[in-house]
């Protein structure tokens, strides 16, 4: 995923005063969500200036890090509130390549918008991993996830194929096979770049199958040529563990994993 400073995006509307969190650090907020509903719009035209800009920043950005790959992305054009605990979500198509506007003067990016997975184990951890040296976020520990894809042909964007894409992630990078109906919405975040997270609660897991799962998840990865993505995991109770970890952490990290750590009603899938 694409890093760089702070940006904007549409605040959610209120509706009936929606439970909101707002957890350190500052800046973080986690929504309480149960219910998306998803609506495809099309991205803000640019300036031709900013364009140009844009990809002077992307070209730069693909000479320092050859792996960066300007496919596509689904960013998050607003967010409003339908009801309590419902969220109208409003999405375009774009490619990785519009989050060098960012580093482009008076442009505005529209937020990325992700999916992660809260995989904790049997004793009550959760598990975090860090990624590889050779991705756009060296060392960073984070939840296993990745951005979200467009739909292809007369597929959909909805609820349903967010959860087969957390699914989809969790697989890949950890050789969980968990089906997607196991998994539940279990917050939206929104942090730096006003990046808008969704984040999905999977059924626990003992630790030795998920360090089986990673190592064979890596070795996958190598017997195709490429190289792991993750090159780490870690298992925490408590956000003093968390601290623990060496290195930079995403945004959203810390407010997680407290919060899963202080609500086990939540914890159940």
């Amino acid at each position: 995923m694409w890093t760089a400073p702070r940006g904007r995006c549409p605040p959610a509307r209120a509706y009936d005063e929606p439970v909101t969190e707002t957890l350190p650090p500052v800046g973080i907020d986690l929504f309480d969500v149960q219910r998306l509903q998803l609506v495809e719009v099309e991205a803000p035209p640019l300036a031709p200036e900013h364009e140009s800009a844009r990809d002077r920043v992307w070209s730069t950005a693909v000479q320092d890090n050859p792996t960066l790959f300007d496919g596509p992305a689904v960013a998050c054009a607003e967010l409003g509130w339908l009801g309590p605990h419902a969220l109208r979500l409003s999405w375009a198509r774009v490619t990785y390549r519009h989050y060098a506007l960012r580093r482009v003067p008076g442009a505005t990016a529209l937020p990325s918008l992700f999916v992660n997975v809260v995989q904790p184990t049997d004793d009550g951890r959760v598990l975090v991993v860090r990624m590889s040296a050779s991705t756009a976020a060296p060392g960073r520990w984070q939840l296993p996830g990745g951005s979200v894809e467009p739909p292809h042909g007369g597929e959909v964007l909805d609820e349903a194929a967010l959860r087969g894409q957390a699914a989809r992630e969790l697989a890949e990078e950890m050789g969980i096979g968990a089906a997607p109906k196991v998994l539940r919405l279990w917050t939206v975040s929104r942090g730096e770049n006003s990046s808008i997270g969704l984040t999905y609660l999977a059924p626990a897991f003992s630790e030795p199958a998920l360090r089986e799962g990673f190592a064979a998840a890596a070795r996958a990865e190598r017997a195709q040529g490429r190289e792991p993505e993750l090159d780490k995991i870690a298992l925490v109770r408590s956000s003093d563990e968390l601290a623990g970890l060496v290195g930079p952490h995403a945004d959203y990290l810390e407010p997680v994993v407290r919060r899963y750590a202080r609500a086990p009603l939540h914890r159940d899938a």
